[in-house]
Parts: structure tokens; sequence; C-alpha cells
């Protein structure tokens, strides 16, 4: 995928991370969750003006990627191939994701940089060599503490499950290198608390700290079972853990190793968005990875909730995944982008049903939205040939207007730019164009056009700028969330002309009120949003 120029001088970027995922299968919604999460927030900080850096990537090597290929009858490499080529950048391209970079953990910059690491830990006397017997479960890639599991029952009875997958762990036992974890306790509860803000939401945070209090346990990173993976680079008998090998993409994707300005000027990431399910990797081994080598630990931890389907995570292995091109084809891109943040609370768990998706679909993009876009400019085609009247008589009522629109873009930047509650800040833009929609059934230019005097034209002309002028701001507060819908009703506005790139408007100016300028060419366009009966299905 193309880079998206996001790049200014000066300063250190605003970097964010999705997971690097599992390439075993085709991505579902869940996947497309985190990622399309991770755009809008980016988008939102290009929008801003700032310098942005925006990770995501595919994890490559272990256990259940080769025993995956082997039931294909394909080697992992070419299973890993395969998918990513087929699967995983096509599905981010639909989905109009804006990464800079794409990580795969089999990438040469990669798997060269992960054993010069791991190097330096064993060279610091961080690595021993020791043995290890355990349940394994192959789904997580990771053993399991005896008191996680769930006991079995039906097919499964008398074995032990891992309670994310539900599938029997593996008792492993092998010679493995272990990282000296259980040392870095001490250093992230301190951590912990000095940066209360270090894991989100609170439930995860409180999660995280009172595992860690309970104290940690020395951490396996080799196995020597299967050789799918990066080798020890000092025993090549042994592969390291692939998540040791995960985690350590999101430096050696920004330059560790090899270009130390660059590197500089992005790392740590400012923001790790994951799964819950793999928070602590990325909030209790990676940070502790990082201390033992002397490196910077990164700004937030941000763990996700999952969707839930008929009550269950969505996922593969239990056969609830749905593609996101059964539902894009359907409501369009940008109605599934902006359905899912706009729907669940980021970090909470979410149920999806594609009777709640119609349902909003109707009443917030196509009533609410789409039909206010279309009113305005068939009005303005109507009463002014097209060309937007200048505002002369404004009153109490557009103060009101101009106002509101002051407290959804302050409150949307506070929600999605800082707090990461997309669906509190794409509402607050939702409530401002409920607030346009009154205002014009309040003001009914239709009845005002019908006055020819001075008086009644500069009323009416003042009303149509007015809601158009609102949409130009709403253009450019949902252009992160929906790009291609933004920049439709940007072009209709005639702002391209006018104002210059959608792209080039930034967050804090997009209150300013009279920005488009009166005589701008009004074009009515396509329906933004169209009624799902008029959409074809897949």
């Amino acid at each position: 995928m193309a880079a998206t120029g996001s790049e200014k001088q000066g300063g250190k970027a605003y970097y964010v991370s999705t997971p690097i995922y599992y390439v075993n299968d085709a991505p579902h919604l869940g996947h497309a969750y985190t990622t399309v999460a991770g755009d809008v927030l980016t988008r939102w900080h290009r929008q801003r003006g700032e310098k942005v850096w925006y990770l995501t990537g595919t994890d490559e090597h272990g256990q259940k990627i080769m025993r995956t290929a082997q039931a294909n009858g394909v080697s992992p490499q070419e299973w890993c191939d395969k998918l990513v080529e087929e699967a995983w950048k096509p599905l981010w391209e639909h989905l109009e994701i804006a990464n800079d970079d794409f990580i795969r953990t089999t990438e040469k910059r990669h798997t060269d940089r992960v054993q010069e690491f791991v190097q330096a830990l064993y060279d610091k006397g961080e690595v021993y060599k020791g043995g290890y017997e355990g349940p394994y479960c192959v789904g997580c890639e990771e053993y399991k503490l005896p008191g996680e599991l769930l006991d079995g029952e039906g097919a499964f009875a008398g074995q032990k499950l891992c309670p994310i997958h539900k599938t029997p762990v593996e008792i492993l036992k092998e010679e493995n290198y272990f990282f000296r974890l259980s040392e870095y306790g001490p250093k992230l509860l301190e951590l912990y608390e000095s940066r209360p803000d270090f894991v989100q939401p609170e439930s995860a945070r409180n999660e995280v700290v009172n595992f860690v209090r309970q104290g940690l346990q020395d951490l396996s990173i080799s196995r020597s079972t299967f050789d799918w993976g990066v080798k020890v680079p000092w025993d090549e008998k042994h592969v390291i853990y692939v998540w040791i090998d995960a985690l350590l993409n999101y430096a050696t994707a920004v330059g560790y190793g090899t270009d130390q300005a660059r590197f500089d000027s992005v790392f740590p990431a400012d923001i790790h968005l994951v799964g819950k399910d793999i928070l602590r990797f990325h909030a209790i081994i990676w940070p502790a990875m990082l201390m033992a080598n002397g490196l910077p630990v990164p700004g937030r931890v941000f763990a996700n909730g999952w969707l839930m389907v008929g009550g269950e995570k969505m996922s593969k292995s239990n056969l609830t995944g749905i593609k996101p091109q059964d539902l894009t084809s359907h409501f369009g891109v940008d109605a599934y982008r902006w359905y899912f943040l706009r729907a669940i609370a980021y970090g909470q768990d979410g149920s999806f049903s594609w009777e709640d998706f119609s349902a909003r679909y109707t009443s917030e993009l196509a009533n609410d939205f789409g039909n206010l876009a279309s009113r305005v400019a068939a009005m303005v085609a109507r009463y002014f040939d097209g060309a937007l009247p200048a505002a002369t008589a404004a009153g109490p009522a557009e103060t009101a207007i101009s106002e509101g629109l002051a407290k959804a873009a302050a409150e949307a930047d506070r929600r999605i730019g800082e707090e990461l509650d997309f669906a509190g800040g794409i509402a607050a833009v939702f409530e401002f164009i409920r607030l346009v929609n009154g205002y014009l059934t309040e003001q009914e230019p239709w009845k005002v056009a019908k006055d020819k005097s001075p008086e009644g034209q500069a009323r009416l002309a003042t009303i149509l700028y007015t809601a158009a002028e609102a949409l130009r701001a709403v253009a450019v507060l949902l252009n992160p969330v929906m790009p291609a819908t933004a920049q439709k009703l940007w072009d209709s506005l005639g702002a391209e002309v006018s104002l210059g790139a959608l792209a080039d408007q930034r967050i804090a100016g997009a209150a300013d009120w009279g920005l488009l300028p009166a005589g701008s060419t009004v074009t009515k366009g396509e329906v933004l949003f169209p009624r799902l009966e008029e959409r074809p299905t897949a």
C-alpha cells in the first residue's frame, strides 16, 4: 500500500499500530474493527496537521501457521504469501485503510533485527537456558497457567481447554531459553503507577496490574520442537518464540538497528491498539523487553473489546467469522467504517446485528445526514441557480448553529483525538447534523422563498448559506471516518475549488464560521447514502 505522505518536518511522529495479525486464515470483522479504528485515529491526527505514522501487518511464524500450511499442502511461506496478497492487503485497500507501512514478520528487515535484539538480551545476561513443561494453546501460541484452563465437556470431557479458543491444550515439555521476566515485576508496577493511562481502558489496566502483583514467571522465548520461525542466533536448534518475534515488529518497521534517526523520530508508539485477548503480551512482556534493552516504552496500550455474534466472540474458530465484504457490498464501505465505531463503545464488548446496522444506516446516515446534504444542494440550485448566496441577515438562529458547531468540533476532537471515544466523537457530529436539520425545519426556507422582497430573499440566502457552511464543517469532521462520503460532500459544496483539498483542512479550523465563500458552485451530485432497498446485495 502506498504511503500517505503524512510525514512533515520536525518533531516525533504520532505513531499508532494495530496488532500484526495471524495469517492462518482470511480476515474477519474483528480484525477490521481494530484496523479501521486505527485508521480513523491516525486520519484524525493527520487532519490536525500532525506528523503521523500508522503501522499494520501480519504475523507469519509459529506452530499455528506451520500446521495450517501443512493442512493445506503448501509450505508455510507459500501459505503466508498467498493469504497476504489475496486476502489481507486487498481488504485494507477495500476499506480505505491509509497505513504508512505493512510489516511482515518473514521479511529480512524484520528477522535480522529480531536476532540482533534477542542476541543483545542474551549478551546482557537477561536470557538463560532451562526446561519447561506445561499446558500450551497452539491457537494462542502461549503457555497457559493451570488456573486459567476450563474443564472440557462433551467431546472434550476430561480434557483442559483454552479459555479463549475453547479447544484442548497440549502438554509440552521442552528445553528452552528464558527471559528473566520475573525481575521486571516491580519496574512494571512502577510504570503503571506513574502513568495511570499506560493501559486503557480502566478494566484492562486493573487486569494487568492484578496479574503482575501476583508475581511474574520467567518467560520461555524459544521453541525447539518445530522450525518455522526466526532462528536463535547462538543456538540454531531453537527458534525464537513467536510472540517475542511478533512484538518486535513495532521497532523493526521503523528503523531499529538500521536507521537510528528515523527510529528516534517515530519510536516508541504513542498507542498500540490491541484486542483484549493479547493485552498481557503488550502491557507486560513488551515493556519489559524494552526496559531490558534500554529502549523507551510506548505511550499507551489500548485494548478494544470483542465483537460478539450470538453472545460469542467473533472468530473463525467458532464459526462466527463474517467477512467485511459481506457488509460493504450491502451498506457501502463508508457506512461500514462508521457503524462499528458509532455503535460500539471502543474498549468494550459489543454485539453486531444486521438489523441494528440497517436501522442506524436508515435513521442517521440516509435520513439525517444524506437527506440534509440533498435538501441544501437542491434548494441552492432551485433558488439561486447553484451559486451559494451570501449571508446578510443572520440572527440568533444562525448564532445557535455556529455555537453548536464550535461545541461539536471541540467535543469530537477531544473524544476521538485524545480519548479514543469514537462513538462519543461521532455522536457529537451527528448531534450537530440533527441541529442543522432542526434549523431548516424551523426556518422553512421553502416558505421564505415565496417572499420576493429584498428582505425575504436576504433571509432565504442566509438560511441556505448557514446550512451549506454547516455541511462544510461536517465534511471536515467526518473525513477521517468516511473519507469517500466526505469528499463527495466537499465537492458538491464547491469547496475543492474555493478552499482547496479536503485533506488540507484542519480540525482546529473546522468550527471557524464563514469559510465557504459566497459564489461557490453547489451541485447536488449523487445521493450520499442510497436507501438500502436500492442498493444491490452481494
